[in-house]
């Protein structure tokens, strides 16, 4: 982990996750949608970056995936390679929206599924070996519930696009680690009660997401007790599932 690429880097958890690489004397480039939460980022990332650290980054919007392209050859250059991308770019859609219009359904399921894709195959395209696609899934991916199933589904989509291309790149050497935070304090989810032992911070987050990559990990739960939670919810019989509201 040397030259890292960060899409969606503005949010709390890929913010809190660029400072801890910055301290491990990587070189970034990160990438967001807001041009003033980008500077802002920027210009804390350099005051912690040594003088020998390259910082940069691009505004960009990646639902167009027409762009991606650009972005990484931009990276590359400013960089001078890559060797790991971190995908953390996503929303978190109102399911009630994305009931009432299929038009709300399809954008949160292009966001959170197919551009966080398309990012995650042109890093493979471009990555030579050793490197490190990660990007930032859910445990909503883990099974359907009718509180966030739309949100749920994009991140599933996700992460069984990742595990067939851990598959094809694991001879190339190149790690493909899916990121599942359960919940998380941040801007993302400032309309939920915010509080008990399942909430974490994004620092919190971003500490177990460092440490995965460098242990080499294929799928990360974060915090660690999502895992057993999850493994329970997910064998959970249909029949009674459907009653539950969750």
């Amino acid at each position: 982990m040397r030259n890292v690429l960060i899409f969606g880097a503005t949010s709390a958890i890929a913010h809190a996750t660029a400072r801890r690489m910055v301290a491990r004397g990587c070189h970034v480039f990160a990438v967001g949608r807001n041009p003033d939460k980008l500077d802002a980022l920027l210009a804390d990332l350099r005051v912690r970056a040594g003088p020998q650290q390259i910082i940069a980054g691009a505004q960009a919007d990646l639902d167009r995936i027409d762009g991606h392209r650009a972005l990484f050859d931009a990276a590359m250059q400013a960089l001078g390679g890559i060797d790991t991308v971190l995908i953390a770019h996503g929303v978190l859609p109102e399911q009630s929206a994305c009931e009432q219009s299929v038009e709300a359904l399809l954008a949160a399921l292009h966001t959170n599924g197919s551009s966080a894709i398309a990012l995650a195959a042109e890093a493979a395209r471009r990555l030579s070996s050793p490197g490190t696609i990660a990007a930032i899934g859910s445990v909503a991916g883990d099974r359907g519930r009718q509180s966030n199933y739309a949100y749920g589904a994009a991140k599933g989509m996700l992460d069984r696009y990742l595990q067939g291309l851990r598959n094809r790149l694991r001879a190339r050497s190149i790690q493909v680690l899916m990121v599942k935070p359960g919940f998380v304090d941040t801007p993302m989810t400032a309309g939920f009660a915010r509080k008990g032992p399942l909430w974490a911070s994004a620092d919190r987050i971003a500490g177990g997401i460092v440490a995965a990559i460098e242990r080499r990990r294929d799928v990360v739960y974060l915090p660690w007790f999502w895992r057993p939670i999850m493994l329970i919810v997910q064998h959970i019989p249909e029949r009674v599932f459907k009653r539950l509201s969750l």
